[in-house]
């Protein structure tokens, strides 16, 4: 569990200064509790024995722990290609990079579903397959991929989907065309890309739904995000895993197309007169002499 998750967690319990302390820690998340025991009692409006008193109560030794606790947070959302590689590499075990791979991916599988709530899960297919939204769709640098396979399933299951431009010169004319009860679908893992969250403002100040894709240390995109999938995405390699996003996307595509399988299909049939006519796909041809 993050910083933010023990937080969360223990939130109920808090007494009313502890939750002031906490809802500031969280405004501005990690870096509202790296300045010293006094500044983050100041910032917060709290005593300093109160910042000492709700850290313990979280379950940690001390400030100073609470705080070795949300720097290492933060330089793991931080990391390069490199500096993931090292780490995983000076603890490699002498194994198979595929054994290595296939329990890193069953760790993440399991530790995603433990934190998935099925409610949430169908919440968002129900939004993706409401034909009332339109819905838009982004990805970074990296995730972009996942964002243009969501795209291309979405738009054969129901008409008005869109997927944004990497340039975010022209996301002003997409946002243009968003309505209040959209829904906006953003990828955004670490190392967060900064015209990500500008974009989620933008689009959450006109009322839009937004869905994101995140990993365990949370997009700063998740302070609007109606909707938050967080997904563990560690291997041993130089970059983050996209198998459980992909995991979850293909899972959210089969639900949005069984919800209205008719209308789906129709336009799945009509796909196909469309392909044969553009003859878009190879067909194989008979061996000569066969007439049948």
């Amino acid at each position: 569990m993050t910083v933010s998750d023990v937080i969360n967690a223990h939130f109920a319990a808090l007494t009313r200064a502890e939750k002031q302390l906490a809802a500031s820690l969280l405004d501005n998340y990690p870096v509202s509790g790296l300045g010293s025991i006094t500044t983050v009692a100041e910032n917060a409006g709290v005593s300093t024995p109160t910042v000492a008193r709700m850290v313990q109560k979280l379950g940690y030794r001390g400030f100073p722990d609470f705080q070795a606790r949300l720097r290492h947070e933060l330089e793991a959302t931080l990391s390069g290609p490199i500096a993931k590689h090292d780490r995983w590499a000076a603890n490699a075990p002498n194994t198979h990079i595929l054994n290595r791979f296939a329990e890193a991916i069953t760790t993440n599988l399991r530790q995603t579903l433990a934190q998935l709530e099925t409610a949430e899960f169908d919440t968002v297919a129900a939004l993706l397959a409401d034909r009332k939204r339109s819905i838009y769709i982004i990805g970074g640098r990296i995730t972009k991929a996942l964002a243009d396979y969501l795209f291309t399933h979405l738009q054969v299951i129901r008409p008005n989907v869109t997927q944004i431009s990497a340039n975010p010169s022209s996301w002003p004319h997409y946002v243009l065309n968003m309505q209040a009860g959209d829904v906006l679908v953003i990828f955004d893992i670490r190392r967060y890309e900064q015209e990500m969250e500008t974009l989620a403002r933008t689009a959450h100040e006109r009322r839009v739904e937004i869905v994101l894709f995140t990993d365990p240390w949370v997009s700063p995109v998740a302070k609007v995000a109606e909707h938050a999938f967080r997904v563990h995405i560690e291997v041993p390699s130089a970059w983050d895993s996209s198998v459980l996003t992909l995991f979850i996307v293909e899972a959210l595509i089969e639900a949005v197309q069984s919800s209205a399988w008719t209308e789906t299909s129709g336009r799945m049939k009509t796909l196909e007169q469309l392909f044969e006519a553009s003859r878009l796909f190879r067909k194989p041809h008979p061996p000569p002499g066969d007439t049948s």
